[in-house]
């Protein structure tokens, strides 16, 4: 009893370190904002931070706006918002050196932007914890190789933003830094597990900010937060220097991609980072450059639509959503073609849960070995640590009363090699068959639901079923971007009164309370292409924004 005291307060001491760090970090934002204003009084940061970035760009490139007001400019608002939601973690204060050096002569397309980086992406001298204690004080031997070209590209790192713990999760809270809001209703969560970039961005902290999605991971944030986000390919960027929530599983493919405020921006990100140091740096990527004949066509586009995947049942106002983006298309020329989605539970539990977690979840529950707080996922450590035949009848005991619970435990088996690989080409011939359904129809693009509004902070923990709408296109690894679309309205919540849910369990009824109470809040859709067709993905979410 001696020894676990001991190691405990060794444990809440490094939290406390990392907690003062972070104290730290923005006491030295303060002091650098509040030194820019002092010796730069006539300044107008509003005007500043009200520039969509192609023209903050163009600004910054031309010469008529230096790069210094345009970085302690944003220092100062992401002060402000990190102050409110809690979403930054750390100040990388080298950022300041970096604006000193930048060279007008070297200038990229990115040159004087400040951007933000999630926790878990690699920056030189700085912890990516992903929300564990034990990875405090581990700073990182180098930059990722996304941060190494956006600094070639002329972007200054400037923040890195928080994370849940493990980065398996839609919220955004962990024992270190504890719970990020969203910046539009404090009682909300920001979404996950880039949260703490959907907060600083969508509370206009940030011009552009880089995360990772393996379920929705960029996708909820940006919806929840009322922005716009794109998951590409899983290797159209590189993920080197990236750490995993869980290392080494191929089922359900992770990317890494921009988050901004407009689908302008994310586009003009993609055009920086496509670029040769990207395919040198990281010679795993393919070497595509960013098609601007793709992005800038105006030919009318063939969308396929759909307004449930019959598992999660939308919320009126995601059914509004995508009914009334389908409209507005049609009305501008474009051909929208009914596409019918089936097995969505099989996906979700065999190949999502059961991929993750083919090993049992023994490589999840590793990384919270010697962890001071596990109580999220109580649950499911202690399915993770039961043997396959009590999985296996508690599974068959619940399946009449609670078949989603059934199906989880089933999907939490300890697989063996040869049924991994067995999943792993049933995912592809799943792959095979959703490509070829889509070409019957000859379609271009999708437009697809995407949760929301923003579920209260609490929820999304309970609610992991959920993720069904974003997690089926990391599965099929298609790329997929989210655009605002509209607010919930006073019609949509009274509609909700009769929500049921298609399963009518215990997660349908939670489900409904969550979405409660979220009048004037964003809500979004998703536009999915097929892989590595970012750009057409960026085009359509383009057209949808314009509508």
């Amino acid at each position: 009893l001696l020894l676990r005291w001991r190691r405990r307060r060794a444990l809440w001491r490094k939290v406390k370190q990392a907690q003062q760090r972070q104290e730290r970090s923005l006491v030295k934002m303060e002091m650098a904002a509040w030194s820019f204003r002092e010796q730069h009084p006539s300044v107008n940061v509003v005007s500043i931070l009200s520039l969509p970035l192609p023209e903050l760009c163009k600004k910054l490139r031309d010469g008529s706006l230096p790069p210094e007001h345009v970085f302690y400019a944003y220092v100062g608002k992401a002060l402000q918002i990190a102050t409110e939601t809690n979403c930054i973690t750390e100040y990388l204060e080298e950022s300041e050196t970096h604006l000193r050096k930048a060279k007008p002569e070297k200038m990229g397309l990115l040159y004087g932007v400040p951007v933000s980086i999630k926790d878990s992406i690699n920056c030189q001298g700085h912890d990516s914890t992903l929300g564990f204690i034990k990875n405090i004080n581990k700073p990182a031997e180098e930059d990722s190789v996304l941060v190494q070209v956006l600094k070639r590209q002329g972007a200054i790192p400037f923040v890195k933003t928080n994370v849940p713990q493990s980065l398996i999760s839609y919220d955004c809270k962990n024992l270190i830094f504890g719970q990020t809001r969203n910046p539009l209703l404090f009682t909300r969560t920001p979404g996950g597990s880039s949260g703490g970039e959907g907060a600083l961005i969508g509370g206009n902290g940030s011009i552009l900010g880089f995360g990772t999605d393996v379920g929705g991971s960029l996708r909820f944030p940006a919806a929840f937060c009322g922005i716009c986000a794109l998951k590409p390919t899983g290797n159209r960027l590189s993920k080197k220097g990236v750490i995993s929530g869980v290392l080494g599983q191929k089922a359900v493919t992770a990317a890494v991609g921009p988050i901004a405020k407009d689908v302008e921006s994310l586009a003009l990100c993609m055009r920086a980072l496509l670029c040769e140091d990207m395919f040198s740096l990281d010679s795993t990527v393919p070497p595509l450059p960013f098609n601007e004949e793709v992005y800038s066509g105006t030919e009318p586009l063939r969308i396929g639509y759909y307004e449930t995947d019959f598992f999660t049942m939308p919320s009126p106002a995601m059914r509004r959503a995508v009914r009334e983006t389908k409209q507005l298309l049609e009305d501008a020329g474009h051909t929208l073609v009914p596409f019918e989605l089936t097995n969505v539970d099989y996906m979700l539990f065999n190949f999502c849960v059961r991929g993750l977690f083919a090993d049992g979840g023994v490589s999840f529950l590793k990384n919270f070995k010697g962890e001071l707080e596990r109580s999220s996922h109580g649950l499911f450590f202690w399915l993770a640590k039961a043997p396959n035949w009590l999985k296996a009848s508690l599974s068959w005991i619940t399946k009449p009363f609670v078949p989603r619970l059934s199906n989880i435990i089933r999907a939490l088996r300890t697989n063996t090699v040869d049924e991994v690989w067995s999943l792993h080409h049933e995912i592809e011939e799943f792959c095979h068959q959703f490509i070829a359904q889509w070409k019957k129809l000859n379609l271009d693009v999708m437009l697809c639901p995407m949760l929301g509004p923003a579920l209260s902070i609490g929820y999304p923990v309970k609610l992991s079923v959920a993720v069904s709408y974003t997690m089926l296109y990391n599965t099929l690894d298609f790329p997929a971007g989210v655009v605002p679309v509209t607010l919930v309205t006073d019609k949509d919540e009274e509609e909700l009164k009769d929500y049921k849910g298609y399963f009518q369990d215990w997660w349908d009824r939670t489900l409904a309370k969550a979405f409660c109470d979220g009048v004037g809040m964003p809500v979004a859709v998703q536009c999915v292409a097929l892989p590595w067709q970012e750009e057409l993905c960026l085009r359509f979410m383009k057209e949808v924004e314009t509508l």
